[in-house]
């Protein structure tokens, strides 16, 4: 009975965020029927998710009786800003990189680039020890990203090659929001560490995308539309990243950053069947691998408090 009662917390962490990785991959497809129907730009839509959670993040955190921030140390202070900064940075270099290179591209690099970034800074900044089953689920997850993302096509465009860089950028803008989610989920409580990474990403995102024009879209918005942007801004933003802070509470970033690479095969899969979009074997085998990776990965874990 001990020992079940103490795996339960890091199997509990590991559920929460392959459930976030579930949410966020339904983003992908009510975004493209959204755009579909309306003229709002990503950069718009990426302020609204962020502008929509901020308050039920504040509601969130006074219903939980989190009333006051523990910023005793200008450490603390620090790691928040931060936080949000990378917040408000991955939408944008994300969001850039779909523009330029495409979604196909963008995905495999962001995805596949950061459990590696993640996994190398975890051994120094947070004590973490790579074992070989990692090492194996993290060259798992990298191949069957890559083939889900070979699935979905990438063709090279007008700045394809720029968007390879601002993708790579995107992917270490994650890493170090994962890094540092990790290293302040055992400070501030979930609700209070979401909302004032929203809100600071909101401060960021803003100014740019109303200098650049990119909130005229906004007016085009009916209210299937704007129902649409609702469900985005409350169910894959919101409710994702309470599943993802809470599950950082008791998972190892390098852990996380794998776990989240399950993020297209639920885009993959809601695509097939929401909008009719086949997949080919190497989807399909793409699909088994990142499964087999993330299984690999929380295994060993499991194991490793039994003995």
């Amino acid at each position: 009975m001990k020992t079940r009662f103490q795996m339960a917390p890091e199997l509990q962490g590991a559920l929460l965020i392959a459930c976030a990785a579930m949410l966020w991959g339904t983003t992908g497809v009510v975004a493209r029927l959204l755009f579909a129907h309306s003229s709002l730009h990503p950069m718009g839509l990426a302020l609204l998710r962020l502008v929509i959670a901020c308050p039920c993040f504040l509601l969130l955190s006074y219903w939980r009786g989190e009333h006051r921030l523990p910023l005793r140390h200008q450490g603390h202070k620090r790691w928040l800003l931060l936080l949000g900064l990378t917040q408000g940075g991955y939408q944008m270099a994300y969001l850039g990189a779909v523009k330029l290179a495409g979604a196909g591209v963008a995905t495999l690099i962001a995805l596949c680039l950061a459990p590696v970034v993640v996994a190398i800074l975890a051994v120094p900044l947070l004590k973490e020890r790579l074992t070989r089953s990692t090492l194996i689920a993290l060259v798992a997850a990298i191949a069957g990203t890559a083939m889900l993302a070979m699935e979905r096509g990438m063709h090279p465009m007008d700045g394809w090659l720029l968007g390879l860089g601002v993708a790579t950028l995107a992917a270490v803008i994650y890493a170090s929001f994962t890094l540092t989610s990790r290293h302040t989920a055992g400070v501030f409580a979930p609700f209070q560490a979401a909302f004032i990474c929203f809100l600071v990403g909101a401060l960021m995102v803003f100014p740019i995308a109303y200098s650049t024009g990119n909130l005229d879209g906004m007016s085009t918005l009916g209210l299937r539309d704007w129902l649409m942007v609702l469900y985005i801004g409350l169910i894959p933003t919101c409710l994702s990243y309470v599943c993802f802070f809470q599950g950082m509470r008791t998972t190892t970033a390098t852990l996380s950053s794998i776990i989240v690479t399950l993020e297209p095969l639920f885009a993959a899969i809601l695509a097939w069947v929401v909008l009719g979009e086949t997949m080919t074997a190497i989807g399909i085998l793409g699909a088994l691998i990142l499964t087999g990776a993330v299984i690999v990965a929380v295994l060993p874990r499991r194991s490793g408090h039994q003995t």
